[in-house]
Order: C-alpha cells, then structure tokens, then sequence
C-alpha cells in the first residue's frame, strides 16, 4: 500500500467477493477504486466467465477489464475440502461478502447472507440475486437483457414500430450501484453499532426502482407510456432536429422560462410562445410534430453549431449527437484527464477514473488480475500453501 492508499476512504475494508458477470464485480470494483482491498474468488480453469464475452481489448473482455481492475484473483474450488478450508480462513478477515451465485448455491454452502453473519457478527454480506427470496421466480436464472424484458424496460424503450433494450446492461450497472450502496450503509452502521449486517439486492428490484416513472404513469392514466425512439415521452420540444448542414442536434425545454428563451433567443419570435397550440407542454406535446416541423425549419438555414451556439446564449440544455468514436475524442475527457491507462496481463489498455472527484484524493487504478495471479501471496497470509 502507498501512501495515497492510505488516504482512500475504503483503506482498509477487506472485500471478499464469490463473484461473476457484472453486477457484483462491479459493485466490487467502486469499492477497489476508493481503497478496499477486494478479493475476487474465481473457479479454477476458466475463472469468472465474463473473462471471455469478447477478447477486443489486447485479448482480454472490455466488460472484464471494466469491472475488475484493482483486484486480487483467488482462484479455488469452493466446494473442495481445500477450497473450504481456504474460505473458512479467509473468512474471518473479511469485513465485507458479496456473491452472486445461482440461485440455491449460496445457502447449500452455507454462504448465504443470513449464515455469515450468525458465524461472523461484525462482517457485512451481500447475496445477489436476479429476481429476489421468495415468489415464483426466486429461483429462476435471470440475465440483464431477460430481466430487461420481464421489467417492461423493452416495452419503453425503442420506436412506435419496435421496442428495443437499452445498450448498456443497464439492469446489472443498476444492481451493482445498490450493491455498493448497500456495503457503504452497512459499513456505517458498523462504525456506529458493530453489527455486521445481511442485506439482498436482487436485478429486478433494481430495475423496478428505475422504472417507477413509467409504471407510475402508465397505473395513473391506463395507458402505457409510449416509446418514442429519441424524443422525451411527455416534454416537448425535447429531442433530436436535423439542422441545415445535414446533423443533428438535440435540445430540451423544461419549463415556461426557458420555452420563451427559445422563441425569442433561438427562433427569433418572441410572440411564438404564446401560439396557442404551443403555449404549455401539454399542448406542445398534443402538437409536437407540427412544432418539429416548425422548428426544423428555421434550422434548416443554420448549421449545426450555429444552432448549438444560439441555444447555449438562450441558456437552454443541448448536445451534439456523437457516435461513440467521437466520444472517445471528446474534448471534456482530454481536458479534465478522465481517460487513464491501467496494466493487465496482456499489456496496458484504456480506462476511465471513477465518477467522483474527491479533491486531493487519487482512485486506485491497478491492473486487472490474470486468474489466479494472487493465490501464492493470499494463501501466504492465511498459512497456508497450494495443494500439489
């Protein structure tokens, strides 16, 4: 540990993690980023399968290296006299559990959240689940885009004509962010009790969180929210226009302020805000393509960042429409240096700091581990050594 470590707000916090996919290697990552130490028990052999989704980074998983920099990788048979016996001395160091296993698995093992917490009264424990204890689908399998699907996200999501799922995996990301938050309550109320706790986090209660916005207002009106491809559901105008050089930009209104900055600022016609079917959004919304039309067409004499130029004057929210490469180039990456480089054991790749700044304080940016790379120097500390 460096003298930076030392000053991380997780240094310290031990974090074994029986874990695999995204969402807890993720939620175990945010930890490794702010100083705990994390633990990642991977099977022999083939280890976390999410080591082979694809090999486009220097041979190894984008969503791999995304989500397991900064760790230490233990690989063991869990279910080995050996294994256990590595577990059950491991386990005592650990201030934190998270796993993730099929459903069942933990508490044949006696992993299970609830278990560890009666052998180990101060340790906090996590069991993550797709769809929850209890119920008809508590055993079920259950995937990002699948729980995607059982969660209506696909049926808000898309076009008029076809729904579509989210890009990002959107419900594991979702699970894996209440996961962290779940350890760093926990490890509060530790600090103030010294009571260990169990806690679950399950795909589908976090994505039903996510989707109470559409599920509210599909229970209030009987009608389901419709999909709208790139334009906002229920706010108008706010979405993507095309412009006179061939681009699009995009722009939201929020409210009656910054629709009249649009008129007189943007369009050039104060009085245009008081049309009346446009002077409300519920009006503008039963109006919206006329107003599109509208709007696109006093843009077709300006190019795009004239457009965007005019709208930054008017103190109205917009973005170019970037494709992923032009992310990449964004200028607000290069400037603030929020791309870095970590090392893996195929040589260093790209990698972005964790969202949140901390003045004066540096996140961890350690490599990526091969499987097993730390089995020598974690068996070491426990007195123990490897079996021929």
């Amino acid at each position: 540990m460096d003298a930076n470590d030392a000053d991380l707000p997780l240094s310290g916090v031990t974090v074994v993690s029986l874990e695999q996919a995204i969402a807890a290697p993720l939620a175990s990552r945010h930890l490794a980023d702010w100083g705990a130490r994390v633990i990642k028990i991977e099977r022999p052999g083939d280890g976390d399968f999410c080591r082979d989704y694809d090999h486009v980074m220097n041979g190894m998983s984008s969503q791999f290296v995304w989500t397991n920099r900064s760790k230490e990788s233990l690989a063991i048979d869990i279910k080995s006299p050996q294994g256990k016996k590595i577990l059950d001395a491991l386990l005592p160091k650990a201030d934190v559990f998270i796993q993730n296993l099929a459903p069942g698995a933990a508490e044949r093992l006696g992993l299970d959240a609830a278990s560890l917490v009666q052998r180990f009264p101060r340790i906090i424990a996590c069991d993550v689940s797709g769809y929850g204890s209890g119920g008809s689908y508590s055993d079920k399998k259950a995937y990002d885009l699948l729980v995607q699907c059982e969660a209506g996200v696909l049926a808000v999501n898309g076009t008029e004509a076809e729904p579509a799922k989210v890009g990002l995996s959107v419900v594991d990301i979702a699970t894996g962010m209440y996961v962290l938050n779940g350890v760093l309550m926990a490890l509060y109320r530790r600090e103030k009790t010294g009571k260990g706790t169990a806690f679950q986090a399950s795909l589908f209660d976090s994505i039903t969180d996510w989707m109470s916005y559409p599920a509210y207002y599909t229970h209030s009106t009987g009608t389901p929210l419709p999909r709208t491809g790139a334009k906002h559901a229920t706010i108008a105008p706010y979405g993507p226009f095309r412009v006179g050089d061939g681009k699009t930009i995009f722009f939201g209104i929020q409210n009656d302020r910054e629709w009249r900055a649009l008129c007189s600022v943007v369009l050039g016609d104060p009085g245009f805000a008081n049309h009346p079917l446009y002077r409300t959004n519920p009006l503008r919304m039963q109006n919206r393509d006329a107003l599109q039309r509208h709007i696109e067409d006093l843009f077709a004499t300006k190019t795009g960042e004239e457009a965007l130029r005019l709208l930054d004057k008017a103190s109205i929210a917009n973005a170019n429409m970037n494709s992923v490469e032009t992310f990449l180039q964004h200028e607000q990456l290069r400037d603030r240096g929020r791309v870095r480089t970590v090392q893996t054991p195929c040589g260093p790749v790209m990698s972005f700091l964790p969202a949140l700044t901390i003045p004066g304080v540096s996140p961890r940016m350690d490599p990526v581990p091969a499987l097993g790379q730390h089995n020598r120097s974690i068996l070491g500390e426990l007195g123990l050594t490897e079996e021929p």
